[in-house]
């Protein structure tokens, strides 16, 4: 399998006017999707409104959702009721329910987006896909969680596709993580510091507001720079193409 790692980083984002019906600019920049990704299943953004700025309420009716809160403070509408939400929280949007997040702070409130289609036969049993039902009690939950206590999160059963771990990564200075490439998709985003990223590519720089994604099977090494590194890693798995070709 050729190796293939995705690098971004949050310079020339574009406005977008009137994100979901609201009115207003949203910045956006898609991070990681489609090209290059093994598994067709998931794209990482990044987005910013100002302080007073709105990304407007939507159902979730092919989709599930996880934004996890970067800077600021705000108020996240989940199925129509306000709940307060801060930097350092994680709001998970399941199939069927509605959200809106909007800015109440007075600095700008700016997320990362992993989006991925919520499969609605599909479960993953130790290393493969089969066909299992759904649990309807979950449709249409959405719940915030705090990533900054909890540092590892599981988004199931709100979120039931192949977004599996949100992770609070922290790297003492010249400390490594490894990633483990098999039947996984890992992005990392810096939050603060520096690190290398290992593959088969070679070796990258990433820093503050960048992201690394590693397609599936690419083994993906990160180690902290002298400065240390503060990051977010989320995981995504991905059926073999045996997997995908035969249906499971």
């Amino acid at each position: 399998m050729r190796p293939d790692l995705q690098i971004s980083d949050l310079a020339s984002p574009s406005d977008v006017h009137g994100v979901h019906g609201a009115a207003g600019v949203t910045q956006w920049r898609s991070l990681a999707a489609g090209r290059g990704l093994r598994g067709p299943y998931e794209a990482v953004e990044w987005a910013c409104v100002p302080p007073g700025g709105l990304s407007g309420e939507h159902l979730h009716s092919r989709t599930e959702e996880a934004y996890v809160l970067l800077s600021g403070r705000g108020e996240a509408l989940l199925n129509g009721e306000p709940h307060p939400v801060r930097a350092g929280e994680i709001v998970l949007t399941g199939l069927g329910a509605t959200h809106g997040l909007r800015n109440t702070g007075a600095v700008p409130l700016s997320w990362l987006t992993l989006e991925v289609p919520a499969p609605r036969t599909l479960a993953l049993t130790h290393s493969a896909w089969k066909e299992a039902p759904m649990t309807d009690p979950q449709t249409g939950e959405a719940v915030i969680v705090d990533l900054e206590e909890l540092r590892d999160v599981d988004p199931r059963p709100t979120l039931q596709g192949p977004l599996r771990r949100i992770r609070l990564l922290e790297l003492a200075p010249g400390a490594a993580e490894r990633l483990p490439g098999q039947g996984a998709e890992h992005t990392v985003f810096v939050l603060s510091g520096a690190a290398t990223a290992t593959s088969g590519s070679g070796d990258v720089t990433v820093r503050e507001g960048m992201s690394v994604t590693a397609s599936g099977g690419e083994d993906l090494r990160i180690t902290a720079s002298a400065a240390g590194l503060r990051a977010v890693c989320a995981s995504f798995v991905v059926p073999s193409p045996h997997e995908r070709g035969a249906g499971l």
